[in-house]
């Protein structure tokens, strides 16, 4: 069924009011090869979750109620699992379970959930538990926390893993609403990826409601001692009472943030956007929940200068969460078109000159990942083959950057009004639905190519998305101010002392750059002239640190290296830790100090970060002791 765009803008005016159908067209659009699920044949439309969260087992038990819709012919139902204990299973109002079965286990997508049907079976009800050690979910103690006292639980399910705490329908192409009721211990605040509570219930019962139609991966969980303060009649933060000043502070432009949003691409149509501050074991820097972005203490500077993270976040609300990628093989179209947002939203707000500074960052950040990749790896392209591999090693700049270059080589070849044009409808054409590869180079070449004479030649759009490495037609960047910062960092070179350098105006992004390109040759008393000076090793700000440390680690600045544990044992996100990490094994002695703190640390990080670690350091638990 095609909906005429005069009715899909009636939908997002009215979302609220109304659940939204998910096109059966996108439903039958082919297998995705990380899903067990066979949604052409049965399908599941709503959720409702009843939970009891238990930190002592560190286990999430309950029901999951779905609501189905199945073709005539249909004679069972297949939802993904993940290291979950399925107790029993019902049909409809039954009071009698029906057998089920769970097939054999894939390391990567774990065992698809076989329920058989029944002619009328419009619902089914699963009785399970999680594992304690369910990847989505990371059980932190009470002393992991800002406060110490009470634990804290949060999820992670992008991409596959809302499997592991959820028996669902595990792909981005698949679209459900929901409710739940969730139990925590009392003194606890709950929170969802839906409308949320902003105040903590005298039992510990919270119940929540989703009425806009989500994919599994946007499905989310919190749990701990929690507060919330305002920041606009829609917007607002959630964080521990020792954070929550200096999260509210680095925030406050929130409302005008969502509201440059606006501006570019149209209204925001989730109703709220809060943001949660999590403890800083959180491997990502946000994670962008509906209603509820996930957000890395990381990114609290005092001043301010890393909340693009958050413009990154927000601009999800919109290419992500309302238009998203049908597979993982299709992430680019979530995150070139969200880096793009952002990067116009972050202009809007402060100027091209700073705007200019990330995209330079970025271009930095995707050269760096081609040249370690190799530039004819396969995936260096922006349509991903991921067929039996894990989709979160798609999680690289490549998706992000190439993405948004590839996208400002078209803006700058027909003209930003008609980009933005182009990109609004977009966005409006394809609400609450999936868009894969394909379907967007057609729609693509139908609205942009054949409506500009000479845009196809200009842009090779072909080489963007299917070709490996970075095309030669890129867009050409130039932060003025990181020339300044270059300057600087050749007079120092030059016998200038490091603290009469011009420094005084600086943002975080130009001490990144200048951090980025110390030389290699740098001596021991020269990094340590420049610590003196400028205080890196004891900076507060997350992205200096890990730079800095980064740096440490490849000159052999020793002096660093107990600032440098006391992080790694502290913050969990990724970006951080991989460079880190790398940065170590260069030599025997960093190797050594890599595997002792890895040691100590790997307790305290998500799956995904232990994940991608282990491999990197070829972790071995049988021969690597953890204390």
């Amino acid at each position: 069924m095609r909906y005429g765009a005069w009715l899909l803008l009636l939908m997002i005016v009215f979302q609220a009011c109304n659940d939204i159908e998910q096109p059966q067209e996108d439903i039958m659009m082919g297998k995705d090869i990380h899903s067990f699920s066979e949604p052409g044949k049965a399908v599941a439309k709503h959720l409702s979750l009843q939970l009891q969260v238990d930190f002592d087992t560190k286990q999430l038990s309950g029901i999951a109620t779905w609501d189905i819709d199945t073709a005539p012919d249909a004679e069972e139902i297949i939802f993904d699992t993940k290291g979950l204990i399925i107790d029993s299973v019902f049909l409809n109002d039954d009071t009698t379970a029906v057998p089920f079965s769970l097939g054999k286990e894939d390391p990567v997508l774990g065992q698809a959930l076989r329920v058989p049907l029944k002619a009328g079976a419009k619902r089914v009800r699963i009785v399970y538990r999680t594992s304690p050690g369910a990847a989505a979910l990371q059980w932190l103690e009470a002393h992991q926390t800002a406060g110490g006292r009470h634990p804290f639980l949060f999820s992670q399910s992008q991409c596959i893993l809302a499997r592991s705490w959820v028996p669902c329908q595990d792909s981005p192409g698949i679209r459900f609403t929901y409710d739940a009721e969730v139990k925590v211990p009392q003194g606890m605040l709950a929170l969802m990826s839906a409308e949320n509570p902003q105040q903590k219930s005298a039992d510990g019962v919270y119940r929540f409601r989703m009425r806009q139609p989500i994919p599994s991966y946007l499905l989310a969980i919190a749990a701990g001692d929690l507060v919330f303060k305002p920041i606009s009649a829609r917007a607002g933060v959630y964080a521990e009472p020792e954070t929550i000043e200096a999260a509210v502070h680095e925030f406050e432009d929130l409302e005008e943030m969502i509201q440059a949003a606006e501006q570019l691409y149209g209204d925001y149509v989730w109703e709220r956007y809060d943001l949660l501050v999590l403890p800083p074991s959180f491997p990502f820097g946000g994670m962008e929940n509906p209603r509820l972005t996930f957000a890395t203490p990381t990114i609290i500077a005092g001043d301010k200068s890393l909340t693009s993270l958050v413009a990154h976040e927000l601009a999800h609300s919109w290419s992500g969460n309302l238009v998203t990628n049908r597979t993982w093989n299709d992430f680019w179209l979530n995150e070139g078109f969200t880096v793009y947002f952002e990067r116009r939203i972050m202009e809007a707000m402060y100027g091209r000159d700073y705007a200019e500074m990330l995209a330079e960052l970025g271009y930095q950040d995707l050269r760096q990942t081609i040249a370690r990749m190799g530039e004819n790896n396969k995936d260096t392209r922006l349509k991903l083959d991921l067929q039996r591999r894990d989709p979160d090693e798609a999680v690289t700049d490549i998706a992000y950057e190439k993405g948004y270059f590839f996208l400002r080589l078209v803006e700058e070849t027909i003209g930003r009004d008609k980009f933005d044009a182009f990109v609004k409808t977009y966005f409006q054409r394809f609400a609450f639905r999936s868009m894969d590869t394909e379907s967007f180079v057609e729609y693509f070449q139908k609205e942009v190519l054949d409506k500009n004479p000479g845009a196809a030649k200009a842009i090779r759009m072909q080489e963007w998305i299917y070709g490996t490495g970075l095309p030669d037609n890129c867009p050409k960047v130039n932060a003025v101010r990181f020339r300044r910062v270059e300057q600087a960092l050749q007079d120092w070179l030059n016998g200038t002392p490091a603290d009469s350098l011009p420094t005084a105006s600086w943002s975080s992004h130009e001490w990144l750059h200048f951090v980025r390109h110390l030389p290699a040759g740098l001596s021991v008393e020269q990094m340590k002239a420049l610590d003196e000076a400028f205080g890196f090793t004891q900076s507060n700000n997350a992205e200096i640190q890990a730079e800095w440390y980064t740096q440490a680690a490849l000159h052999g600045y020793s002096d660093a290296y107990p600032a440098m544990e006391a992080f790694l044992l502290k913050v969990g996100r990724r970006k951080f830790l991989v460079p880190i990490y790398r940065a170590l094994l260069q030599t025997e002695e960093g190797k050594a100090l890599a595997y002792d703190i890895y040691a100590k640390a790997r307790k305290n990080y998500h799956y995904v970060s232990v994940s991608t670690l282990d491999e990197m350091l070829q972790w071995n638990e049988k021969v690597h002791k953890t204390p």
